[in-house]
């Protein structure tokens, strides 16, 4: 049996129009139309209205870095709540496990470096961000727009590179099958040439998030 903050391959496969990303080195798997239309439109309404600059947890010198917008979603809201329900249905993990779900916004030019969701164990916030609620395990992110030209993901480990499409949903393990974390998940949010890019990311962790 799965555990509760665990999800797993053989389950995300057994989901309907579910794809396998065919590599050894990672646990990816890919699901279009993930998101309706109008749920895509709703949270663009909300990022539009509520972003903020983007940080990152161990600053590295380069103000370029991460050049994109963020928003924390209202995980108390009805619509957010939904939302959350349905990533876990799809994910498997109990809802405790994952950390409030934030939207991104790209403007022409901007982009997220090469880096990996998970904490650097050993940098210098590692305590910080992880103390409490542990590692982070599983990511969940969906595109909400077709973007007009740039803003691709891309894992240059596994020489993979994701094109945005208005409603797909991309997840990952982040650890290896041991359990340690898994440097091939390293991935680039691509410049956005034309155009904007909205997307929406859930985190989770191996112990409650509170």
């Amino acid at each position: 049996m799965t555990p509760a903050n665990e999800a797993s391959a053989d389950r995300l496969l057994t989901l309907p129009g579910m794809m396998r990303v065919p590599t050894p080195r990672l646990e990816m798997f890919m699901l279009r139309g993930f998101l309706s239309d109008r749920e895509c439109a709703s949270l663009i309404a909300r990022i539009d209205r509520d972003r903020r600059p983007s940080t990152i947890a161990d600053a590295n010198g380069d103000h370029y870095f991460r050049t994109s917008e963020t928003c924390d979603l209202p995980m108390q809201e009805p619509e957010i709540v939904a939302l959350d329900e349905k990533i876990s249905a799809i994910s498997g993990i109990d809802r405790q496990f994952g950390e409030p779900i934030q939207g991104q916004r790209y403007e022409p030019g901007q982009e997220f470096k090469s880096h990996t969701d998970y904490f650097d164990p050993h940098g210098a916030d590692f305590q910080r961000y992880c103390h409490v609620a542990g590692q982070r395990t599983w990511t969940f992110m969906v595109y909400l727009n077709d973007v007009e030209a740039g803003g691709a993901t891309r894992f240059k480990v596994i020489d993979k590179i994701i094109q945005p499409e208005k409603g797909k949903l991309v997840c990952w393990n982040n650890r290896r099958p041991d359990g340690s974390v898994n440097p091939a998940t390293l991935h680039h949010a691509m410049k956005v040439r034309k155009g904007l890019k909205y997307v929406i990311t859930k985190w989770y962790r191996e112990r409650p998030w509170v």
